[in-house]
């Protein structure tokens, strides 16, 4: 996942954010969660790598969803004040997860194991970066804002 975002039409853009929109509500209802909208001030996306979502559910809570070319995951509103934040979140238990698996004896003798513990630590690296490359963050309506 690079920091640069590649060309794209205004069209592809909205086809990269409407699909990534859908599968990260289609997550959500796989795990029990209903969405009662998407709190677009708060959600951020670089496509066609990251977007990370902040939803308020039917039962009046908060959650950031992550997705793209990462692992799709969500956590808390607690978890982070802001995407950024919760981005840098989902990077360090992400690290925290590989690390798990490459710590325990059966699940790094597993070659699947290390494959998805190796994929983790990338894609947690790649989001540190992103999280870091302070340029993406001044003017977040020139960087993708939903």
């Amino acid at each position: 996942m690079a920091t640069e975002q590649p060309q794209m039409t205004q069209e592809e853009m909205s086809a990269w954010v409407r699909e990534h929109f859908q599968a990260a509500n289609k997550y959500l209802a796989e795990n029990g969660i209903i969405s009662d909208r998407v709190l677009t001030k708060d959600s951020r996306y670089l496509a066609p790598y990251v977007a990370i979502w902040k939803f308020s559910t039917q039962d009046k809570k908060e959650l950031w969803l992550v997705n793209g070319d990462v692992p799709t995951d969500v956590a808390g509103n607690k978890a982070a004040d802001n995407a950024r934040d919760a981005l840098r979140y989902f990077s360090f238990q992400w690290q925290m997860k590989a690390q798990g698996i490459l710590g325990d004896p059966k699940s790094s003798a597993d070659p699947e194991q290390q494959r998805y513990a190796q994929y983790l630590i990338d894609r947690a690296e790649a989001l540190y970066d992103v999280v870091g490359t302070e340029e993406l963050w001044q003017a977040p309506a020139e960087q993708g804002n939903s």
